[in-house]
């Protein structure tokens, strides 16, 4: 049987399934708001298309044949199919509602997705939103999280998404500090400098550095960065590029960047910190970037995603919320 010739029965189907769950005609036909004679032609017109025998009817009550309760299963998966269909269409027409639950790491979290909940909430009165603040990995599949930003040149294959904005990580003092310490020149330099930085694993102390070097100077800048300072690693040319490590110390570490850019105000030292966190000292001139031609390499650099697991069609609520997300920090 092809598939134009099952097509026409499928309201057939629908109905069969109804009088399994209704147990009579009579109930199927008040439940489908029409009578049971119809109803009974419909289901003899589907057992007359299969050649089989669906139900037993007696005058007390219908009793499944082995062939209709193979048909039954599949007649209601097709209604509940249909069902879901339906649900789509009320996704977009009616205001969406439900709970977001989404995944963020800390300082971007904290500082870039949590300001812009409040006036998110206002325009979605049905929405809620749960937000993870944490710098482990969830699993969008294995864990009841629907998205996750992620910051990353190289998005996980098998998830959507969508990216919003480049993040870069910056190092940076008050003007204070290097009125008395001096600014330096060249990443090496840094070794000479009280710190300010993360602090949770023996490698938060060792900045990495690129910059892209001018073809004609690169001669010049590979002898510039042999000349590396105490603390630091020699300089290595990766074809036009420089790359340097340094070994830092301080008076004062912090695994939170918002108190490592407080710290940075107070004139302790010079601060890793990612450049949304210190973007409102430096635009008042609060703070000062330092190293401005190289490129501090970090686990928190590179684009911010918006990432979730693929799905044609997206509950409403998270739409909403990813169009929100993409519209206020692809502009920000």
């Amino acid at each position: 049987m092809s598939t134009n010739e099952a097509l026409p029965h499928l309201a057939d189907m629908a109905v069969f399934a109804r009088v399994v769950e209704a147990g009579s005609f009579s109930g199927a036909a008040r439940g489908l708001g029409t009578t049971p004679s119809a109803v009974s032609r419909q289901v003899a017109r589907l057992e007359a298309l299969l050649q089989v025998r669906l139900l037993e009817r007696t005058t007390r009550k219908l009793r499944l044949t082995e062939a209709g309760h193979a048909a039954y299963g599949r007649c209601q998966a097709l209604e509940a199919a249909a069902r879901d269909v339906l649900q789509l269409a009320d996704q977009h027409i009616h205001a969406p509602q439900g709970l977001v639950r989404m995944s963020a790491p800390k300082a971007y979290g904290r500082q870039r997705i949590h300001p812009l909940v409040p006036a998110f909430l206002a325009a979605y009165p049905q929405v809620d939103v749960q937000l993870l603040i944490t710098d482990r990995v969830v699993d969008l599949f294995a864990e009841d999280v629907d998205l996750a930003i992620r910051i990353t040149d190289t998005p996980p294959p098998g998830l959507a998404g969508r990216p919003l904005h480049a993040v870069e990580h910056i190092v940076c003092a008050s003007p204070d500090y290097l009125a008395r310490r001096g600014t330096p020149q060249h990443p090496s330099e840094l070794a000479g400098h009280d710190c300010i930085y993360l602090g949770e694993d023996p490698s938060d102390r060792r900045w990495r550095f690129t910059r892209t070097l001018p073809r004609k100077t690169s001669a010049h800048a590979k002898g510039r960065a042999g000349e590396s300072g105490q603390g630091s690693d020699q300089g290595r040319n990766q074809g036009n590029s420089e790359q340097v490590t340094v070994s830092v110390r301080g008076r004062y570490v912090a695994n939170h960047s918002e108190v490592r850019c407080e710290a940075a105000l107070a004139g302790l030292g010079i601060a890793s910190l990612p450049g949304f966190t210190a973007q409102s000292a430096l635009a008042r001139g609060a703070l000062v970037r330092v190293l401005t031609d190289w490129q501090h390499d970090t686990a928190y650099s590179g684009t911010a995603w918006l990432l979730y697991p693929p799905n044609r069609f997206l509950p409403h609520r998270l739409r909403v919320w990813i169009d929100y997300l993409a519209s206020a920090l692809t502009e920000s």
